[in-house]
């Protein structure tokens, strides 16, 4: 777990305010019987997660992908290759939706905006050197060009929820 308390305040107002905003179906489906708590998240939810990444088209149209996504300080982080199509989409507009799930256990949805964390022509953010030692870790320090083959998002979430089918199951996994 890499959240400051501050981050798990943040996280869990997320999680409460998403979940009460949400439709009567939804919360149906994910109810404070089925759905983990910001501490409980972030124990689940570790190293590399595979998300399933919405971006849209000039043309309005969706496309989806997968991405490699750290939950780290309380946000998904993923990267691509700087050439691709979600690049390009996400360059000019941020807006995403992304999805982790493991099975029926587990659903995290989230909708936001991304924040490029390495751009060519601008300054990073402050934390990029402590998020690009992570990933150097995480991936290899020489697997990349890092400056010029990837770019590295943070994504911003305005609604997240989180279904978890059997919490006692998860939370035994992840200590394992």
């Amino acid at each position: 777990m890499r959240e400051t308390p501050e981050e798990l305040k943040e996280l869990q107002a997320l999680l409460d305010d998403s979940l009460s905003r949400s439709t009567t179906h939804l919360r149906s489906i994910i109810n404070t019987e089925r759905t983990l708590t910001a501490e409980q998240l972030t124990q689940v939810i570790t190293g590399m997660c595979t998300l399933a990444l919405s971006t849209v088209t000039a043309k309005g149209e969706p496309r989806i992908s997968g991405v490699d996504g750290h939950f780290l300080h309380g946000k998904w982080h993923f990267g691509t290759a700087r050439g691709a199509a979600k690049a390009r989409h996400l360059a000019a507009r941020p807006a995403v939706s992304a999805a982790h799930m493991r099975g029926e256990d587990l659903g995290v949805f989230t909708h936001g905006t991304v924040e490029i964390l390495n751009p060519q022509d601008a300054e990073p953010p402050a934390d990029w050197p402590d998020l690009l030692a992570y990933f150097k870790g995480f991936y290899g320090d020489d697997s990349f060009d890092w400056d010029n083959d990837v770019v590295y998002y943070r994504l911003h979430p305005h609604w997240t929820t989180v279904y978890a089918a059997d919490i006692a199951k998860l939370a035994a996994e992840s200590r394992s």
